[in-house]
């Protein structure tokens, strides 16, 4: 069909300016290029594009190896660039009815089905090589993403200077901070859980899926921010909270949240969010030392009475509520009464008096860590 390529030679560049004005107005991220990009790179590769489309209309067959190892190239070049994928496939679909709407009026009848099998056979060999090409070299971006955030990350939980590491990463440092530890009872997928932080924030957050860490800027509502999370991962979490009022107390704040999701996973807290001041007795009492041990002891006469330990443990959660105890129990009363007389007895410190029954609690607690 060395006539019909002729003649689309002929209409390259009208070819061209149709594509482009095209894009410029239905394909929104062209839309947003500035004219001279419009006219310049990208009709420079619109023209490659036909050139290979003509290439195949003199010489037959499709696209040849050559010309789609350009085409890869292309395309990762793209990707490196930051244009969406679906910008480029849209581009590439305008190009093939501007095409095809030139070829019917050039082409004689008889050389449609011809010149039509032609464009479809490159479009078959070129769009999946295109789109695979372009995948590749953003998961190779986005990995180089990740580790530059990693990177910024490990900066600003080190103590160390940031400033480099975030100009790398194009992340602006808040001034003030919630350094969240965290631990899921499943292992969402960490693409669920970043996109749940950065929907919730509106920035794309710092985090570390690994180590259960992130850095959220400013002051998140957290506790709707962990029940969101729970929702969107699909799983109960503990997570627990402190405040850095400037990216050099990141570190401190990092250490205090992880001791915090420490204690309440000892202590078998339910799932939620957490700070200090939740569990401030509690933090106080893991201290580890002679005291903590010496106070745990204080239970030891109960180690061959688990049910009496049991029984404590409820009657404390319970808020030393009689009735509520015995329901969770499922057992009278009288049952219980009894029981917490055995306490009593065995531990010598009376449930009755307000300051013993504090010690008892806080060896419950003791024992708990210990």
């Amino acid at each position: 069909m060395s006539d019909l390529h002729t003649r689309m030679a002929a209409l390259s560049t009208d070819v061209t300016a149709a594509v482009i004005a095209r894009c410029g107005a239905e394909v929104p991220y062209y839309r947003d290029l500035p004219r001279e990009v419009l006219d310049g790179e990208v009709a420079r590769s619109v023209t490659a594009v036909h050139a290979l489309l003509l290439r195949t209309l003199r010489e037959g067959g499709g696209v040849r190896p050559g010309d789609l190892t350009r085409l890869i190239e292309w395309s990762a070049r793209r990707a490196e660039e930051r244009v969406p994928l679906e910008a480029v496939t849209a581009a590439y679909l305008v190009g093939a009815q501007e095409w095809w709407r030139s070829l019917t009026a050039a082409a004689e009848p008889d050389q449609l089905a011809e010149a039509g099998a032609s464009l479809l056979t490159c479009l078959h060999t070129a769009m999946p090589a295109v789109v695979l090409a372009h995948q590749r070299a953003q998961e190779d971006l986005n990995s180089e993403d990740k580790r530059l955030r990693r990177a910024l990350l490990t900066a600003l939980l080190e103590g160390r200077p940031y400033a480099a590491p975030a100009e790398a990463a194009g992340v602006t440092v808040a001034e003030e901070h919630e350094v969240v530890a965290f631990s899921f009872d499943a292992d969402p997928p960490t693409r669920l859980v970043q996109s749940s932080l950065d929907a919730h924030t509106g920035v794309p957050v710092l985090m570390d899926p690994v180590a259960g860490i992130a850095l959220l800027p400013g002051r998140p509502d957290l506790p709707d921010l962990v029940a969101t999370l729970a929702r969107d991962a699909g799983s109960p979490l503990l997570a627990a909270a402190a405040p850095a009022a400037d990216p050099a107390a990141v570190p401190a704040a990092a250490e205090e949240a992880g001791r915090v999701l420490d204690l309440v996973q000892r202590l078998g807290r339910p799932p939620g969010f957490y700070r200090l001041d939740d569990v401030l007795l509690e933090y106080q009492l893991a201290r580890p030392g002679d005291a903590l041990a010496r106070l745990a002891a204080k239970l030891d006469p109960l180690a061959e009475h688990p049910y009496l330990l049991e029984t404590l443990r409820l009657f404390v959660e319970h808020g030393h509520n009689r009735r509520q105890t015995a329901l969770a129990l499922s057992i009278h009363r009288n049952t219980l009464d009894y029981r917490l007389q055995r306490v009593s007895a065995l531990t010598g410190l009376d449930l009755a008096v307000p300051a013993e029954a504090r010690l008892l609690q806080a060896a419950l607690t003791a024992r708990e860590l210990s």
